[in-house]
């Protein structure tokens, strides 16, 4: 595929970028401030910030292009009607990496057997939203008033734990992230089933696995 990568000179982006190449797809990297002409493309991928994610995927569908967003913090909901009307798609999941998939899928199962829950999630000191958007997601899963702490520090990637109390026992499921090439196996994905979803947002990459 051809493809648009925003944010190609960021922490995720830079290391997607040659990950994306290599898959065979040819890569148009594009970062923050810069034109954001993606006529012709294929697709186009944004790993920016919350900022600027939502006017990128906005001129990205204007121009005719689906997008793939793993930029969160921001509310896609307003571009669904952009994308189902110009029959594109705008895919976009709170996390990449297929074992945080699998945590949030478990906590939701876990839930239904624990009175209560809180989320503990850890980023990078850079990352600009918190909670984050896999805590946020978790969290709607779990269901009722589910706490959740947020800790940003160097040193760290991202990383979750979800931890369950009940009468005389603990459940912890936690998922780390060491290093982002892991969100590169989630993105292929999202990138050879884009035309199999239906025009307008889908939220998640659960609904791909």
């Amino acid at each position: 595929m051809k493809l648009a990568l925003f944010g190609a000179e960021g922490k995720v982006g830079a290391v997607l970028l040659p990950l994306l190449a290599r898959a065979g797809h040819e890569v148009k990297a594009i970062e923050i401030g810069d034109e954001p002409d993606v006529r012709g493309l294929d697709a186009c991928v944004d790993f920016t910030t919350p900022e600027a994610a939502p006017a990128n995927v906005r001129a990205a569908l204007e121009q005719g292009v689906s997008c793939v967003v793993g930029t969160t913090g921001w509310d896609p909901q307003p571009l669904h009607e952009l994308a189902a009307a110009n029959g594109l798609r705008l895919f976009v999941a709170p996390n990449f990496s297929i074992g945080a998939v699998l945590m949030m899928r478990f906590a939701r199962e876990a839930a239904a057997f624990f009175p209560r829950a809180e989320i503990i999630e850890l980023h990078n000191e850079a990352k600009k939203d918190a909670p984050s958007g896999t805590a946020r997601a978790t969290a709607e899963l779990i269901g009722g008033d589910t706490v959740i702490h947020s800790v940003r520090l160097p040193g760290l990637v991202a990383h979750q734990e979800v931890i369950f109390g009940g009468e005389g026992q603990l459940l912890t499921i936690r998922h780390d992230t060491t290093a982002r090439e892991s969100f590169a196996e989630g993105v292929l994905l999202a990138l050879q089933k884009l035309d199999t979803l239906p025009p307008g947002l889908t939220v998640g990459l659960d609904t791909l696995l």
